[in-house]
């Protein structure tokens, strides 16, 4: 495609969701059914003759350690073993999880490839791209049950909640309690310390601060937002008035949104450029200045002896909206630290908390493939240099084609093998290395065999590795070339 359209193309990052991953459901319906299992099995001995006393003891002997019913079920759900094979398997090892898996792989009974993960859940996972496909949306709504995961109301309101996170940018969570706590301290610590507060009494000043805080907390998240159909009612009154007249709980699970170029940084040699000129006049006007103001001159001229990366201006403009020469002398006064020129500006009233420095325009398109079913979704990001290409009906069937691989290779974690986790491979390595069928053989056949396996893995996890669906003669990175 790269060849073909004449400029180059990437694929920049892709997010699936697989409806109802990780959720458990029914816990309690679970625990009732253990329980009714464990009193049959304890009531049937009464019935069988003396001679099986001694088997019978050493049958229930292991049920003495007593297991909760959601360890059970967890372990069902990552093995794929029966109940009972679980119980027991807790049972024998102290109810330890880890052991027990691996008691039951022992025991040829659990599959080492299931994931505890795949847990089916109701609802839908669907998609919104704004015009222009330069926003675009992917996010799950869960539901108790199939029949109204298909109903028409249950599917609107999906699509309404996926446009209200596409028009709302500064949200980043569903909740206010998903907030990131660390970052609430922070940004508490950093309105404490402002200028137009300090003078104030300590009991005021925090009621101040803490009302800044919720404030700032409720802004990013998605349920505290007015409706942008119906400003009269927020999304979580929406949401449960959907609740109310379908008659099943409905809850946000989850979204992903991705702004076209987000993070990118383009033409940063010309702007380096920019930062020495305008730092080189700065360097030169001192000299027709009058001598008397030499003493503050000094001052002034003091903060430069601490050298700026053009690059961590930048960086720093984009996160904060503030001028060059003010951001340059916020890194100067906080020895290239970011964060502490961030809060240094924003204690002068420089700088707004939440202007993002992933802002940067890049051109391509973002786009989605949900498959048959809203069971599985993709958003994905692909790349290219002139807005003209990324309009174009070759650019875009790539970018759909790119979109329905990813849904239809489950195992794809990142795009390249040189994305993948290094700790992940290292531990993987480690786990190699010990493994009974190696142990035998030479240090140097075994470090060539695991290099051999680990490679494999890193490769099946790739996106770019994979044949394409649509013709399996290529690759995805012969079809990109």
């Amino acid at each position: 495609a790269t060849a073909e359209i004449g400029e180059k193309i990437s694929i920049r990052r892709f997010e699936r969701f697989n409806l109802g991953e990780g959720i458990e459901k029914r816990v309690d319906d679970f625990a009732a059914e253990v329980a009714a299992q464990t009193q049959v099995k304890a009531a049937a001995p009464a019935a069988e003759p003396k001679e099986e006393k001694k088997e019978e003891k050493k049958e229930e002997d292991a049920p003495s350690v007593k297991v909760d019913a959601k360890l059970v079920k967890q372990l069902r759900d990552s093995t794929g073993c029966g109940m009972m094979d679980c119980k027991k398997a807790l049972q024998e090892n102290n109810g330890d999880i880890a052991e027990a898996t691996a008691w039951l792989r022992k025991k040829g009974m659990a599959s080492a490839d299931k994931k505890a993960s795949r847990i089916a859940a109701e609802g839908a996972v669907v998609s919104y791209i704004h015009a222009g496909s330069r926003i675009g949306v992917l996010l799950e709504l869960n539901c108790e049950t199939d029949f109204v995961a298909r109903g028409d109301r249950f599917k609107e309101l999906a699509q309404d909640l996926a446009m209200q996170v596409a028009a709302c940018p500064e949200v980043e969570y569903i909740s206010p309690s998903d907030a990131d706590q660390e970052m609430v301290a922070r940004e508490r610590d950093i309105e404490m310390q402002k200028e137009d507060l300090l003078s104030k009494p300590e009991n005021i000043r925090e009621k101040i601060v803490n009302g800044r805080i919720e404030k700032l907390v409720n802004e990013k998240a998605l349920i505290t937002k007015d409706f942008i159909k119906n400003t009269d009612v927020t999304v979580e009154e929406l949401v449960k008035t959907a609740t109310a007249e379908i008659g099943e709980k409905i809850s946000i699970r989850r979204f992903e949104r991705f702004n076209l170029g987000e993070g990118i940084e383009k033409r940063v040699d010309d702007f380096a450029a920019e930062v020495a000129a305008q730092t080189q006049v700065k360097a030169a006007a001192p000299a027709a200045e009058p001598k008397e103001e030499k003493k503050e001159e000094k001052k002034e001229e003091d903060a430069p002896s601490v050298k700026v990366d053009a690059k961590l201006v930048k960086q720093l403009r984009d996160s904060t909206g503030c001028g060059m020469m003010d951001c340059k002398k916020a890194l100067q006064e906080n020895n290239g630290d970011i964060a502490e020129a961030t809060a240094w500006l924003r204690k002068k009233g420089m700088a707004s908390a939440d202007k993002k420095a992933s802002r940067i325009a890049a051109e391509g398109a973002v786009v989605s493939y949900i498959h048959a079913g809203s069971r599985i979704g993709v958003l994905l990001e692909l790349n290219c240099e002139t807005d003209f290409v990324a309009r174009g009906d070759r650019f875009k069937e790539l970018a759909q084609d790119l979109a329905m691989q990813v849904a239809a290779c489950p195992e794809v974690e990142y795009i390249s093998p040189s994305d993948a986790d290094q700790e992940m491979v290292a531990r993987e390595r480690d786990i190699e290395m010990q493994k009974e069928d190696l142990l035998s053989k030479p240090e140097n056949i075994r470090e060539k065999i695991v290099n051999g396996r680990i490679e494999k893995l890193v490769n099946e996890k790739a996106l770019i590795t994979k044949d394409f669906i649509k013709n399996t003669d290529v690759t995805v990175e012969e079809l990109v070339k």
